[in-house]
Order: structure tokens, then C-alpha cells, then sequence
């Protein structure tokens, strides 16, 4: 069993910057790839963006490609997701996951075998 905490939510206005964090613990395993998801209110979960295990490869959801960027320490067994001129629209709980793999274009949330419980992250206009 694996355990996901993401961290680093909160207000900020619009066009400023945030950087959650993703820490696995408990039984991990490698290879992994980590992915990131968000649900805005009212909203149905959305695909951000996944990273593969070396971090070689990223990819992202058309509405944040430029703006946001993922890495990770897999030393520490934690993925960043830095979030860089911030919208309105991208308030909502941002959630981290994990998949057995080295890489791929992962944007289903079926596909993932762990999820963390979210942070919040609420840009203000």
C-alpha cells in the first residue's frame, strides 16, 4: 500500500504562483509514473498533467501547457507541480496519483492505482 499527501495549497491572486508537492510513502515502488488531476467546483475531475519516472518526459493538459511544470526527487519519492501564472480558472482541488510504469500520456483517472486526498488551490481575480 502506498500513501500520496499533496501540500502546498492556497490563495493566491490571479497571476502569481504556486508549487504543491506530492509525497509517496508507506510500500512504494518503482517504476512509477505520477500524474496530477484537479476538480474545479461543480466540476468533473480533470486530467493536469503526468510526469515519467526519470522525469524525462512530461505532458499536460492543453489549458495548462506553458503555465505549469512537473518534476520530481524520486530520492525523496515526491513530485512537484509548479503552477506559474495562475488563472481564475484553476481553482479547485488538485490531486496527485500514481501509476506502475515508466511513462506514457496517463489521463485517466482509471489508469492510476493511488490517489492522494487533494489540496486546495483558490486564485482570486
Amino acid at each position: 500500500q502506498v500513501q500520496l499527501v499533496e501540500s502546498g495549497g492556497g490563495l493566491v491572486q490571479a497571476g502569481g504562483s504556486l508549487r504543491l508537492s506530492c509525497a509517496a510513502s508507506g510500500r512504494t515502488f518503482s517504476p512509477y509514473v505520477m500524474g496530477w488531476f484537479r476538480r474545479a467546483p461543480g466540476k468533473e475531475r480533470e486530467f493536469v498533467g503526468t510526469i515519467s519516472w526519470t522525469g524525462g518526459a512530461t505532458y499536460y493538459a492543453d489549458s495548462v501547457k506553458g503555465r505549469f511544470s512537473l518534476s520530481r526527487d524520486n530520492a525523496k519519492n515526491t513530485e512537484y507541480l509548479q503552477m506559474n501564472s495562475l488563472k481564475p480558472e484553476d481553482t479547485g482541488v488538485y490531486y496527485c496519483a500514481a501509476k506502475r510504469g515508466y511513462s506514457g500520456y496517463y489521463s485517466e483517472e482509471g489508469i492510476y492505482d493511488y490517489w492522494g486526498q487533494g489540496t486546495q488551490v483558490t486564485v482570486s481575480s
